[in-house]
């Protein structure tokens, strides 16, 4: 209990960390909001104006304390480009982006597993210098590249979905969920290739150690040794190299989200810095870090079940 109340504490002050850094880089970034949006040639009297109804003429931590009570609430302020509120425009895109993500996490651990239980059996000869090399080109192909292919092929040539055109995930799930699986499966090929070489190392560095060596002299079939033991000692690892990975799930999905057409957070993310609509970045930039650090948390705590020494070491 003391370590789950310690990383959510590590959590909570974390975000709080991680929000002030975005609302004062972003709030010094953006110079005079009321000037951008009036125009160089508004009177000091209007842009005073203007200043006072957009609360800017208050200290910064003020305007900081406010803002982030009102993220808590769900409101995130107005958007300078759209001259609505920002909590509005981002709810629709916030589950899109969510699919996306998922799904391509899913693509990642259901494939990944199986490939690198399969890869640390297997050594030697030429399948494992064919799957090492298989393994290094997936690794080497950007995501948006795949989703260039995957769209000229699938898209294009075979007609599965319509390359430009995202449909509203009320009205055609289907046809919403098949945009979303070929980016996912775009966003995943280099992942998956990471992860099943990362489980392939840690799988083998374990089968040479003492404990795994004494089992197999005392008559338990490799396989078993290799189910009941190796692999949830290997699972630690990976499962604090799959919290990472959705970071880069994340990173990754800005830029497919852009070659797909998908009206998510990192397609709105790019339009947002491109007009210069600050309230929409503080936004967005939080709440994906919201997303990475909680994948962090929620790994460090399913770590602490699996191995017995990081619950000791919790104070449990």
């Amino acid at each position: 209990m003391k370590f789950a109340l310690k990383r959510l504490l590590q959590f909570v002050l974390t975000m709080v960390i991680v929000s002030f850094l975005a609302f004062v880089a972003f709030d010094l970034i953006s110079g005079d909001p009321a000037t951008a949006l009036l125009g160089t040639e508004a009177s000091a009297e209007s842009v005073a104006a203007l200043r006072q109804e957009m609360g800017l003429d208050r200290p910064l931590p003020v305007r900081y304390a406010e803002w982030l009570m009102g993220f808590f609430t769900g409101d995130l302020g107005i958007s300078y480009n759209y001259h609505q509120s920002v909590a509005s425009l981002i709810a629709p895109k916030i589950m899109v982006t969510l699919l996306l993500s998922l799904v391509s996490f899913l693509l990642i651990v259901a494939v990944s597993l199986p490939l690198g239980l399969r890869a640390a059996r297997r050594t030697g000869g030429v399948w494992e210098a064919l799957s090492s090399a298989f393994n290094q080109l997936c690794m080497a192909v950007p995501p948006f590249f795949t989703g260039m292919l995957l769209s000229y092929v699938f898209g294009i040539l075979l007609k599965w979905f319509m390359p430009g055109s995202f449909p509203d995930l009320r009205q055609d799930f289907g046809g919403a969920m098949r945009h979303i699986l070929f980016a996912a499966v775009a966003i995943a090929i280099p992942r998956i290739a990471m992860t099943v070489r990362m489980l392939k190392s840690t799988i083998q560095a374990e089968m040479g150690k003492a404990y795994v060596r004494t089992a197999i002299s005392r008559g338990n079939d490799r396989s078993q040794v290799l189910r009941r033991h190796v692999l949830k000692n290997a699972l630690v690892p990976v499962v604090s190299f799959l919290a990472q990975t959705m970071a880069e799930i994340v990173a990754g999905g800005i830029v497919v989200e852009q070659v797909f057409a998908i009206p998510g957070l990192g397609r709105m993310l790019v339009a947002s810095i491109s007009n210069r609509d600050y309230p929409m970045v503080q936004a967005i930039v939080v709440i994906l870090a919201l997303w990475v650090v909680l994948a962090g948390t929620v790994a460090d705590l399913i770590n602490q079940r699996i191995d017995p020494r990081l619950r000791l070491g919790g104070g449990e």
